[in-house]
């Protein structure tokens, strides 16, 4: 090998890289399609001679490689949280509201506004400018690693472009969004139909079915395509606001979606929501709606996140505006009624199959009883129904004027439509519900949510799986999962020895989860992830909170008394009480949560009670800083409370507290201990270092 060799492919590798990007991130080709060609082929033929001077960063790692056997599980100390959305104008302006209500400030905020591609959320970490690794969104904490897959894109540089005087983070972690063009995706079918293979329904599946795939040679030949929207870490790159941080990443080689927009006020924000719903057709990508962004990456950090901070749901500094449903109008040909986990009956419309934006819709809920009735639904109906937010179909309304007079009231039922038990319609509710706890239906919905995504995740054990297994009667219970044996799953449909080992190691490796994810796999009515996340915080164990009080659980912030109720009765039970001992008999363990650093964070101990108004602080910050810092907010004074904040006009709420012994601190006491948290200590009861 000659140095010149080692030159060349160097030279090749930054022409290439350089022309790939004007070509397919800039849209400005400075070469022919022709003269590229001949550049990758002479690249292709030296690294086939010099394997051993092949480099990550090279334009033939974008062919792809070897299949390989499965993908794995990448985990994220930042999670990729899903947005919450807006559907009107007004939805938009109570978002600032909510914003300024939490800054405690009527200051005008500005806003960038992206428009939200229907694709494929991903994470592509860089280091030392090199792209390591690239995985799905996933369920956000965890996704699948794809890299070998995302560096077959294009417009995916896969080393950073450095500029003079721009510094390239040491480990730089981008988000973006995966797509395929209309166009794209009318060729890929196309391409599909000849060979007789089966159509993708749209763009967004096949950009998933293309990522998802094991051979990345065969997600090469897929037109993809990405738009860079962000970092995970903001601190990651020397900029003041989103708009700052788009053009950072532009400069380092990510496609930035030209329909980006700085807004300086919510108006404006609106107005380029209608300008993206009128030219949305004329797009060469498909958009469900804009995302919006408070641009000031200081208070994105001030406003932080909806939920616990060791589980957020969502941004509070973001939210996605959504079009306009799709509509189009079918009949309804009948009504049949679901049986949820919880015992919710949804009765559920089955339509003439219709094409509803491109999705061929034939079910869609239709809520409860009272929906049904203020919209004067009948079988036989001419309705409109529509996909809301472009994905779950509805229906709006009937269209009176196209009835034949053979229309039917639509009735609820007045026994279970799966044990035949009497129903029952609880006192202010609008669900009518199966109370037998051992109908079938209930049963095996609880089932196929513990071994879920949303529960415990047990890998092979999915809906159709879990049918099979309650049908043939090998699992009736929560517990009967830990009596699986790999030999009854041997020989039944579907099943292979590999497969059955495969299932009952996954069943095994289940056995120890966090309190909050087993919490969250009992399917507790009106215990969802970020409940189960406040009752681990303050909790710490599942015999606590068999034990607490309805007193003691409506003391914790965030807990009321519906869910309070639905927790104590759920443990009263004797059979709820008997399944958990048997879970523990076989061999099921809580342990504690793996990312759980709210013990070591500054403020943990400490439970924090605000009242009077604060100044500097609007309430909702106020207790989102401190669990922040690990501390925990009650609403009302009780023994555990270590610390009273008061502001103007405080209450009777003060005087208690002092007459209690807990710490009293001004406002100005309370900024100062959020600047300087090392001040708690634990030289005395309930007192600060500094006062």
């Amino acid at each position: 090998m000659s140095e010149a060799t080692a030159q060349r492919l160097a030279e090749l590798r930054d022409q290439l890289n350089f022309h790939a990007h004007r070509y397919y991130v800039l849209d400005d080709p400075l070469i022919s399609d022709g003269e590229y060609d001949r550049l990758f082929q002479e690249l292709l033929a030296l690294e086939a001679e010099h394997p051993e001077l092949v480099t990550p960063d090279s334009p033939s790692q974008r062919v792809g490689g070897e299949p390989r056997p499965e993908f794995r599980t990448v985990t994220r100390a930042i999670p990729m949280l899903s947005l919450d959305n807006a559907f009107s104008a007004a939805d938009l302006l109570k978002f600032e509201e909510r914003l300024q209500r939490f800054l405690n400030s009527d200051e005008p905020l500005t806003y960038v506004a992206e428009p939200k591609l229907d694709g494929l959320a991903v994470e592509l970490v860089y280091e030392q400018g090199l792209l390591q690794e690239g995985s799905t969104r996933g369920n956000g904490r965890t996704g699948e690693e794809i890299t070998a897959n995302l560096k077959t894109i294009p417009s995916i540089p896969l080393r950073l472009i450095s500029r003079p005087g721009q510094i390239i983070p040491a480990r730089l972690a981008v988000r973006g969004e995966v797509f395929l063009s209309v166009a794209g995706f009318s060729a890929l079918n196309a391409q599909r139909r000849e060979k007789g293979e089966p159509l993708f329904a749209n763009p967004r599946n096949a950009a998933a079915g293309s990522l998802r795939q094991l051979d990345s040679r065969i997600t090469a030949q897929r037109p993809l395509d990405f738009f860079g929207y962000g970092v995970a870490d903001s601190s990651e790159l020397a900029c003041a606001g989103q708009g700052e941080l788009l053009a950072a990443l532009a400069a380092m080689g990510f496609k930035i979606n030209p329909h980006v927009r700085t807004n300086a006020t919510m108006a404006e924000v609106i107005d380029h929501f209608h300008l993206l719903a009128e030219i949305r057709l004329q797009l060469d990508y498909e958009i469900d709606g804009m995302v919006v962004k408070v641009d000031s990456l200081e208070l994105q950090q001030r406003l932080g996140n909806i939920g616990a901070p060791e589980n957020p749901r969502c941004p509070r500094w973001a939210i996605a505006a959504k079009f306009p449903a799709t509509q189009a109008t079918t009949r309804l040909l009948a009504v049949e009624f679901q049986v949820g986990r919880t015992g919710a009956i949804t009765p559920v419309a089955l339509l003439e199959p219709v094409s509803v934006g491109g999705v061929t819709v034939s079910r869609a809920t239709l809520h409860n009883e009272d929906m049904i009735r203020s919209k004067d639904l009948r079988t036989g109906d001419t309705v409109l129904i529509q996909r809301a937010g472009d994905v779950i179909p509805e229906v709006v309304k009937p269209v009176p004027e196209m009835r034949q007079g053979s229309e039917e009231p639509i009735r609820m039922p007045t026994l279970c439509p799966e044990c035949g038990h009497p129903l029952v319609r609880p006192e202010n509710e609008a669900v009518t519900r199966c109370p037998n706890p051992q109908c079938p239906a209930q049963r095996l919905r609880a089932l196929v949510h513990y071994t879920s995504k949303a529960g415990l995740d047990i890998e092979g054990l999915g809906k159709k799986v879990m049918e099979q297994l309650f049908s043939l009667g090998l699992v009736t219970d929560i517990p009967d999962i830990y009596r699986l044996r790999a030999k009854d799953l041997r020989g039944l449909a579907g099943w292979a020895e590999i497969s059955a080992d495969n299932a009952i190691a996954a069943i095994e490796a289940s056995k120890t989860p966090t309190l909050g994810r087993f919490l969250t796999a009992l399917g507790i009515r009106h215990v969802g992830e970020g409940v189960a996340s406040l009752l681990e915080r303050h909790f710490h164990t599942l015999n606590q909170i068999q034990q607490a009080t309805l007193e003691e659980l409506l003391e914790i912030d965030g807990i009321g008394l519906q869910i309070a109720e639905s927790l104590t009765r759920f443990f009263e039970k004797p059979e709820n009480r008997e399944m958990l001992e048997q879970l523990f008999e076989l061999g099921l363990t809580i342990t504690e949560p793996v990312a759980d650093e709210t013990r070591s964070r500054p403020l943990a101990g400490t439970v924090f009670l605000f009242t009077g108004s604060l100044a500097a602080f609007s309430r909702d910050e106020a207790k989102a800083r401190v669990k922040a810092l690990g501390g925990q907010v009650a609403s009302t004074l009780n023994k555990k409370v270590t610390h009273v904040v008061i502001g103007d006009k405080p209450g009777s709420k003060a005087r208690k507290a002092a007459e209690q012994g807990v710490t009293i601190l001004a406002e100005e006491q309370f900024t100062t201990l959020l600047r300087q948290p090392e001040l708690i200590t634990n030289s005395g009861p309930h007192q600060l270092a500094l006062f």
